[in-house]
């Protein structure tokens, strides 16, 4: 074991008698004092909350009392070495079960395998290749199906799931007909109140998210999702959001995609930040390399596709972009997971919406009943909050940076539902809310700026307060087609800068 990895399990070790994880390994233990050796137990720590740790020590004091021994499965080869490295920090010897793996003839030298469900699989399918003694069988982020070909080899032994989230990847096979009993450990509100996770600043952009299709697995499309992210508009948001919430900070961004996080790539670079992409067709050196950048370089920012949202933890993360939709409460969990652990005199970090995620799954530190989600999964999903409600919804805020642009002017207030009803009790047309919308827009931009030519680069500043005033008005006359909200906002730009003339 190198130096570097020594350290990092010493510190893992340390982490073992917080009172938490006492309390919830006592907890577990009494489960399987309590239950038939074959029974399945699941348990919920969120991301950060040291669920290896626990499930480490789980194995070195059930293979003391029981002298049975251990499996544990993971779905990712880079959680079967992490995973390794705390066993063996506890003293656990341990042997990890890859693809060089072919036979085992010096099983009995080892109380604990560490192995990913395919390759474990594969082996156990074959006649010449079995594991003796076995008593416990842990599963590392259990909320993923692949895990469940294993159950079968391991018919009698007793099953520990652990994940952050108790709700499948697969919305036809809930966890509750696989697992007898959830034990939910401390909430995410409560490890950051104790100092164990750090807090949250959540920034949210409205994004318009009805052109985006729902696959079979109840995610959004990748097809839908690039279509949307990696338009022109979206990517200027992008990079405007990073200017206005993370520059400066080290940044990693979540995509939904390879050509998205390809054109987030170009765009940074373009102009002119530290940036880097990372996917899942990336060999195992170059993925070594750019996390080495990463970690070494204070104010890279990363952008990827889901290859970071387990078995990755980089404590000096910043912020955290989600520039992608999802319908998935888990990978909400995972993706704003990789910022929240304590660094140094840091306990913040920054959250930057670009998927309208937090307006439908709520603030990530609120309170979630997991034991209800555990055992009715179907009215969960059923009731997620579908994207025309929550763009209703959304009420838009200039940015602080933005507002201070517009310092000479007394107000930037226009209610696009209030300016309706008064056309509508006037009897004008309708189109004369957007006619003084235009006029309020002009009206500030020629009270901040010195001549026509710094009020039309001011527009720029003010597309998505547009876009948004655009949407409401919308809704109020009930159109809308896509075709219509496009020309409108291009006419709305369009008689916005006209707007200027002869006003200098």
């Amino acid at each position: 074991m190198s130096l570097e990895t020594q350290i990092e399990v010493e510190k893992e070790n340390k982490k073992r008698l917080y009172d938490y994880q006492i309390s919830d390994l006592n907890r577990i233990f009494d489960v399987m004092q309590e239950s038939p050796e074959d029974y399945n137990l699941l348990y919920q720590l969120p991301t950060g909350g040291g669920k290896t740790v626990v499930f480490s020590e789980i194995v070195r004091r059930y293979i003391q009392d029981k002298n049975k021994k251990v499996v544990i499965l993971t779905h990712r080869i880079e959680l079967c070495k992490q995973t390794s490295n705390v066993l063996s920090g506890f003293g656990v010897k341990n042997k990890i079960i890859n693809s060089k793996v072919k036979t085992l003839p010096d099983q009995d030298e080892y109380q604990c395998f560490v192995a990913m469900v395919e390759t474990l699989n594969n082996r156990l399918s074959e006649n010449d290749f079995t594991l003796n003694d076995i008593g416990l069988v842990i599963i590392d982020e259990a909320h993923y199906n692949s895990f469940r070909k294993l159950f079968k080899f391991f018919d009698r032994c007793f099953i520990l799931g652990v994940t952050a989230t108790p709700l499948s990847s697969n919305i036809k096979l809930p966890m509750k007909d696989n697992y007898d009993r959830l034990i939910v450990g401390d909430d995410i509100a409560t490890l950051i109140t104790n100092g164990f996770l750090a807090k949250a600043e959540l920034v949210s952009y409205d994004v318009g998210l009805t052109s985006l299709k729902i696959g079979i697995n109840g995610d959004y499309t990748v097809k839908s999702s690039e279509a949307l992210y990696t338009n022109s508009y979206m990517q200027t948001k992008l990079l405007s959001a990073y200017e206005d919430s993370s520059k400066g900070k080290k940044t990693l961004i979540f995509n939904n995609g390879i050509h998205t996080s390809k054109e987030v790539y170009h765009t940074f670079r373009r102009a002119g930040y530290k940036v880097r992409h990372l996917d899942n067709t990336a060999n195992k050196q170059e993925r070594n390399d750019t996390l080495d950048w990463f970690k070494n370089t204070p104010d890279a920012v990363l952008t990827s596709v889901s290859i970071l949202t387990t078995g990755f933890d980089e404590p000096s993360v910043e912020s955290i972009i989600l520039n992608r939709a999802t319908r998935s409460l888990t990978l909400y969990f995972q993706m704003i997971g990789r910022g929240s652990r304590i660094y140094q005199e840091r306990n913040t970090f920054q959250v930057v919406d670009l998927g309208n995620n937090i307006a439908r799954f709520g603030p990530w530190d609120q309170p979630v009943d997991w034991q209800h989600i555990f055992r009715y999964p179907d009215f969960y999903l059923e009731n997620i909050v579908d994207d025309d409600t929550l763009e209703r919804d959304f009420v838009y805020t200039m940015p602080d940076a933005l507002k201070r642009r517009f310092k000479k002017s007394d107000s930037l207030d226009f209610d696009v539902k209030a300016e309706y009803k008064d056309v509508l009790r006037s009897g004008k047309k309708s189109f004369t809310v957007i006619e003084r919308s235009i006029d309020q827009h002009s009206k500030i931009c020629i009270e901040n700026c010195e001549d026509v030519f710094e009020a039309r680069e001011l527009i720029k500043e003010l597309q998505d307060e547009i876009a948004y005033r655009i949407k409401q008005y919308c809704y109020c006359i009930m159109n809308s087609t896509q075709n219509y909200k496009d020309w409108l906002f291009e006419e709305y730009n369009r008689r916005l800068r006209l707007s200027f003339n002869g006003k200098f």
